[in-house]
């Protein structure tokens, strides 16, 4: 069994019940999730050997955020435990025209005011296949920046593999911020993935002609991204997920998987958002289930995307489908049909 390892922050998310404003009422939804925890889930669902690594507080918060990947099979007996409290996201669900709110509560969690000394990279990594992280994680401060550069380190020298997740968070750090640190982290990364917006935000690497709100995707653009990404860091694949924007319901779903020879292409999806909160999460487990798994370069960006369209019908963080449901959808069978 492949053993993959994830490394970021696990957040509580408060949310309005359904598509309320804050405050239209006076409850919230309380779940978990984070960028890398998403990833975890979905690996862990896919029957591989999951394990995530992050710093939490010891209080019944933090072992409730624990307890929620435990419930997926996650093997959580990497995770640090210290600090004060646990990271906070709100979100507002958007509709229609309506865009998605996102609102951070996590100056001071634990994981931001972690040091390096807390992580035993060469245990960690024991007997691990894979590594990922995004751009979100070293966004939380130069100390988990740090951090993250001495894993990537870690990994190298074990032959681990490593992932990275562009994921550009402008709330937590400014573009020239993301462009230095991830430079120095890309270096190091054997599959890249990012979006229209990612790689133009953190290294001005721009697909030409597209329209992203108008709906114009230009295939031969994103494949332009993806080479200028590979001759820059050496990637051995660069993933790419295109989503056209019709509305906060509605989009348009593909992705595309760039390999140093070949570019391929997947169908594309019309979504009906239910929750759209972990979808470039799932596409990042899917992918790497995929690889590990020996998927040719087609088949593995079939999986990626099928696997992420589920997602969106999906409340929460976590994609809770399995590898039976994102081969269904894979090989064609998009219908939607009760199953009895």
């Amino acid at each position: 069994m492949k053993r993959i390892v994830t490394f970021g922050e696990l957040m509580l998310r408060l949310a309005p019940n359904g598509y309320y404003r804050f405050f239209q009422n006076d409850q919230m939804q309380a779940t978990f999730g984070g960028g890398e925890a998403n990833v975890a889930v979905s690996l862990a669902n896919y029957g591989m050997d999951s394990v995530y690594v992050t710093k939490l507080p010891s209080h019944a918060i933090g072992q409730a955020a624990v307890n929620s990947l435990r419930a997926f099979g996650v093997d959580t007996t990497k995770i640090v435990r210290g600090g004060d409290r646990v990271g906070i996201y709100y979100l507002e669900k958007g509709a229609s025209q309506r865009g998605s709110v996102c609102i951070y509560d996590r100056a001071h969690s634990a994981i931001a005011e972690a040091s390096a000394s807390d992580f035993d990279w060469d245990s960690i990594f024991e007997g691990a296949d894979w590594f990922h992280f995004t751009g979100i994680t070293p966004a939380l401060g130069a100390n988990v920046a740090d951090i993250c550069l001495e894993a990537c380190k870690a990994a190298k020298e074990r032959g681990v593999k490593i992932s990275c997740d562009l994921n550009y968070r402008g709330k937590l750090w400014t573009r020239e911020q993301a462009r230095e640190t991830m430079t120095r982290l890309c270096h190091y990364v054997d599959v890249c993935i990012s979006n229209e917006e990612d790689a133009k935000d953190v290294f001005g690497i721009e697909a030409e002609g597209t329209d992203i709100y108008g709906g114009k995707l230009n295939h031969e653009g994103y494949k332009s991204v993806a080479k200028q990404l590979a001759d820059k860091f050496g990637f051995e694949k660069v993933a790419i997920t295109l989503r056209t924007s019709i509305s906060a319901s509605d989009n348009d779903w593909a992705g595309m998987l760039y390999d140093g020879e070949n570019y391929c292409f997947s169908k594309s999806y019309h979504l009906h958002i239910v929750d759209r909160v972990g979808g470039g999460d799932s596409f990042g487990g899917g992918l790497i289930y995929a690889l590990l798994s020996g998927k040719d370069t087609q088949s593995a960006i079939e999986f990626a995307v099928a696997a992420s369209a589920l997602k969106h019908s999906v409340e929460g963080d976590y994609n809770r489908v399995g590898v039976s449901e994102v081969e269904k959808l894979a090989g064609g069978d998009g219908s939607g049909r009760v199953q009895r």
